[in-house]
């Protein structure tokens, strides 16, 4: 592990949604704010939407902390399930077990709960995550728990939270009454280039890093920023393997040759069967049709083909990285499927 290596207190590029690494870019803090108010004004039905890995959980169990005195939270992912197992799911994040198969009697149960905060002057705010998932019968569940409320105000704040097929779903028409009752939608957008630096350098600080020199050179944090695309998921992933390899090396700063050989190795096409030129397919010798052959099949003959070509230029290297012969093996196949092309038609 590297953290003695950089004098880090604990690891900054985790996979958990610690709230204390939450960086509030623009999108984050206007999301945030909306859920917050949106619950202190007891509207009701909220929504977060937004791409996998773009740090949704971490904003909310953030806004949650919030809340931790004056309200009673329940955070639900269980949502590939029945109206019943749902009902289930949600008394039990409240604590109360229960074996009842009865819809009514479950939902009598949970009212006495949503009763009971009420009369301690505390807030009820239930979390479901992942609701894309829901079936369409467990959301009209969801929209009959809008009905819990008094004269004065709402017993429950409910907000949806999942990937954008969250709103395809809320927006058919059969779910009308549901989307009607949504009084806010948040989203969360890729962070910006000149954010990511942020991003990078806050987590490094809540991690406990002090040290006056920088551990990524600004090329990699730009480079970062390029293949991470802003979503904060991808920049830990590359981060963490980019200090793993710097440490590796006896490196106190990672360098973007660094970024660029993990991007590699994070590259999953290189493991997949039959990859295609450009998704095309040639002609055999005998007039058949055939799948390229993968990619890597050819990256030794690419090499190869690599030295020859650069001992003869009198380069200080005599062989490509493993990235820059596939490259060459991509070419080499393209005239292949022109020559094969041009003899056949001939």
């Amino acid at each position: 592990m590297f953290l003695d290596y950089f004098g880090l207190r604990e690891q900054p590029f985790g996979v958990t949604p610690d709230p204390r690494y939450l960086y509030l870019g623009p999108a984050h803090r206007e999301a945030l704010a909306s859920l917050y108010y949106g619950i202190e004004a007891n509207r009701g039905f909220l929504s977060l939407i937004a791409r996998p890995g773009m740090g949704k959980t971490t904003l909310l169990f953030h806004l949650l902390a919030k809340f931790d005195r004056t309200a009673r939270t329940a955070f639900l992912f269980q949502t590939q399930c029945s109206s019943r197992e749902f009902m289930r799911f949600l008394l039990a994040e409240v604590g109360i077990e229960t074996d009842s198969q009865d819809f009514v009697r479950m939902h009598e149960e949970f009212n006495r709960c949503l009763v009971q905060e009420a009369r301690a002057g505390k807030r009820f705010i239930v979390v479901i995550d992942e609701a894309q998932n829901l079936d369409a019968t467990v959301l009209e569940t969801v929209r009959l728990l809008s009905d819990f409320e008094t004269p004065q105000a709402k017993l429950l704040q409910i907000v949806l939270v999942g990937q954008p097929g969250l709103a395809d779903r809320l927006a058919s028409p059969s779910l009308v009454q549901l989307r009607q009752r949504i009084t806010s939608v948040s989203g969360l957008n890729p962070l910006p280039p000149d954010e990511v630096g942020r991003f990078i350098d806050h987590r490094l600080h809540v991690a406990g890093y002090r040290n006056s020199g920088r551990l990524f050179a600004p090329e990699a944090q730009e480079l970062i920023a390029q293949v991470s695309e802003g979503i904060p998921r991808q920049i830990n992933n590359y981060c963490f393997h980019s200090l793993s390899l710097a440490c590796a090396m006896k490196k106190k700063m990672v360098d973007v040759a660094m970024v660029r050989e993990v991007t590699h190795d994070l590259d999953i096409t290189r493991f997949v069967s039959n990859v295609g030129v450009g998704g095309n397919r040639h002609l055999g010798g005998n007039g058949e049709s055939n799948p390229y052959q993968p990619v890597e099949e050819l990256a030794g003959a690419a090499r190869d083909y690599a030295r020859s070509t650069i001992s003869t230029e009198g380069a200080a290297q005599d062989y490509l990285s493993p990235a820059e012969a596939i490259e060459h093996m991509r070419d080499v196949a393209r005239l292949l499927h022109n020559w094969r092309s041009g003899r056949n038609s001939a």
